[in-house]
């Protein structure tokens, strides 16, 4: 019998993962499974065991992984202390006067809900409570409310702090504090072109979006306060990351900190609170489930010398790099129609990552582009999961609804990447500045 060549095995054990994903295993178990019989069968049982037996302590015990946990906190107390309400209140009587006024707000309260959540999940799920009963009010779709609420959430994967920023980082060995700087502009200009989008579409037709007067400015000026627990957030992680007195990990634990003393001074109690740490642990345990599984595959991978393949496969092409990348990145919009954010990055980057960086691409530009395809795949049919969660928590509203809601926001996000990839120093230019 002829024995497979390792080049052979990696490709099955590549075949056969897809396959798992597909037939609806648990990505971190299907990764974790192929990597190991994949290390089994081309090092034999006791290395290969060895290897994947150690890699969940080696990895867990680090200290860039620490952040995880500080940031997943960060969210869900701002969602116990009701910090969505005043934002979007603040955010309706400062833009309301504006052509689809609401969903100007949203988008502005969404963006500020990221910077203290980083999980466009639970962003999405917050504001289909609190900014689409207000939208439908005044006279908004369904369809324009639904996936306004959708596609704002998706921001959270951008704007620090932010959890796939964090795994990416951590996949790559790339600096962590440097990569959540790099992502504050972008998820600016993403919130922006969001807007702009909005404005354009209602002063086209003024009946998708009502502009809501009437709000004095001692009105305006009493809503400010309000959002003061997200500035200081805001401003703790920003400056500590950016001028080196705290790791990004005692930025989260500080910022978590400031929203525990809000929370508790709006009145929240141990019921809730309780609810906060175990839903913080849950979701956590689930990233590092997810982080072990991949780096599982990885080390198969590696062993196979697919990245490696790769790698020279990409940079043989007859084509200029601009090309190539294009090429990429239409790869992961395909990807992402049928995977999650973080699975898709962690099942791709240990071979895509090599190949880019030898078409002569920055890390920290490739990242921020990378997990804005992520943002995409949030509201990409089929599997787009803001959509869902938008549907489950307003049942009023079909799924297929919310993904024709989204269907603007979506070319929006494009033209974003087309500005990253024309302008890539509206990525570099900010975590340049920490390095000089």
């Amino acid at each position: 019998m002829t024995e497979l060549s390792n080049d052979t095995i990696g490709l099955i054990g590549v075949a056969a993962l897809l396959v798992m994903i597909l037939i609806g295993v648990r990505v971190f178990l299907a990764a974790s499974l192929v990597g190991l019989f994949g290390l089994v069968a081309i090092i034999g049982w006791d290395a290969g065991a060895g290897i994947v037996g150690t890699i969940p302590h080696s990895k867990s015990v680090t200290y860039t992984l620490s952040v995880l946990p500080m940031f997943v906190l960060i969210g869900y107390l701002a969602f116990h202390a009701g910090i969505t309400q005043a934002l979007f209140d603040a955010a309706r009587k400062w833009l309301g006067w504006l052509p689809g006024g609401l969903a100007v707000a949203t988008v502005m309260a969404t963006a500020g809900f990221a910077a203290v959540s980083g999980a466009s999940t639970a962003t999405a799920a917050v504001f289909a409570r609190v900014a689409i009963p207000e939208m439908l009010a005044v006279g908004y779709s369904r369809t324009i409310a639904g996936g306004v609420v959708a596609a704002g959430g998706t921001l959270a994967t951008l704007i620090p702090p932010s959890a796939i920023l964090v795994i990416y980082a951590i996949i790559v060995e790339e600096s962590v504090g440097r990569l959540l700087l790099a992502g504050f502009i972008p998820g600016l200009v993403s919130a922006l072109v969001y807007i702009a989008i909005i404005l354009v579409w209602a002063k086209i037709n003024p009946s998708i979006g009502p502009a809501i007067r009437g709000y004095t400015w001692t009105e305006r000026v009493k809503s400010i306060p309000g959002t003061f627990p997200v500035v200081a957030v805001v401003l703790i992680i920003f400056s500590a990351m950016y001028f080196g007195w705290a790791t990004p990990t005692e930025a989260g634990a500080l910022g978590a900190f400031v929203v525990f003393l809000v929370a508790a001074l709006k009145g929240m109690r141990w019921p809730s609170l309780k609810e906060a740490l175990l839903d913080t642990a849950k979701l956590t345990v689930m990233i590092f489930s997810l982080i072990w599984g991949v780096l599982i595959f990885v080390r198969f991978l590696g062993f196979a010398g697919l990245p490696e393949h790769f790698t020279n496969f990409i940079v043989s092409l007859p084509f200029e790099p601009w090309v190539v990348m294009v090429c990429i990145l239409f790869g992961y919009t395909i990807l992402g129609m049928f995977m999650d954010a973080i699975g898709m990055l962690l099942l791709t980057l240990p071979v895509v990552y090599p190949a880019v960086m030898a078409l002569g691409y920055d890390s920290i530009w490739f990242g921020i582009i990378v997990v804005k395809m992520a943002e995409i795949c949030l509201v990409t049919p089929p599997i787009g999961l803001n959509c869902f969660v938008v549907s489950a928590v307003r049942p009023d509203i079909p799924v297929a609804t919310v993904f024709r809601g989204v269907f603007p926001f979506v070319i929006a996000d494009f033209i974003t990447v087309a500005i990253f990839m024309i302008w890539p120093e509206v990525i570099t230019w900010l975590p340049k500045t920490l390095m000089n």
